[in-house]
């Protein structure tokens, strides 16, 4: 798990095609790895990978088709900077909101322009997860912890602050470009849940009843 507040802006520093998928070493910029293992998870652009190789200023990980298909990994290239991030632990502080860094799929920022200091940006979500965007709700793009402004549609507009501009690759960003979307986790198990996962089977599906005998109302 993360945290969507970006530790440092890395570079891919080489990409090697291995038996159909790929292996890709990331320089880490200032992100410090005095207390990284074998094993252990970095994010990058909001993508968690597995540390199978690593320095004092650097990381390798083996990136599958499946995430390479379903993310921008594998749209970037030698040199491109992305954002990073470990694994939060029991003594991090919770600044964003809980990250999985499992991708549910890739936006396009629409537009962007200037709002005094901070920056708008539109941003289209894939329709099958629009609707799990929220007015004031979390999402994470690319690897960043972020509140939707408003949402029109499969549509969200972002304000960025100058901070975040200066500390992601939000700063990058143009019209066209191809963002990995994250959505709160809290909303897919409130869909589960709505649907009938598998506490409601068992007793029938949520309804008035079952909510006030689990103590989520009274009567």
């Amino acid at each position: 798990m993360f945290t969507g507040i970006i530790q440092s802006v890395g570079n891919i520093q080489a990409m090697q095609q291995r038996g159909g998928d790929m292996r890709i070493t990331f320089n880490v910029g200032k992100l410090d790895m005095s207390d990284v293992g074998l094993g252990d998870s970095i994010a990058a652009n909001g993508v968690c990978l597995t540390a199978i190789a690593f320095d004092e200023s650097s990381y390798t990980a083996d990136v599958s088709n499946e995430t390479i298909s379903l993310t921008s990994l594998g749209q970037l290239s030698m040199g491109s900077e992305v954002n990073l991030e470990k694994a939060l632990t029991l003594s991090t502080r919770l600044g964003g909101h809980l990250v999985s860094g499992h991708v549910d799929g890739l936006g396009e920022v629409i537009d962007l322009y200037e709002d005094a200091r901070s920056w708008r940006f539109r941003i289209k979500a894939p329709d099958e997860i629009a609707h799990y965007i929220a007015d004031k709700g979390s999402i994470c793009v690319d690897g960043v912890s972020l509140t939707v402004n408003k949402i029109n549609g499969s549509i969200f507009e972002l304000n960025i602050v100058p901070h975040t501009i200066s500390e992601t690759i939000i700063k990058h960003y143009v019209a066209g470009t191809k963002v990995n979307l994250e959505v709160d986790v809290i909303a897919r198990y409130l869909e589960r849940l709505l649907q009938g996962g598998a506490v409601a089977q068992t007793s029938g599906g949520i309804t008035e009843a079952f909510l006030a005998e689990n103590g989520y109302i009274n009567k």
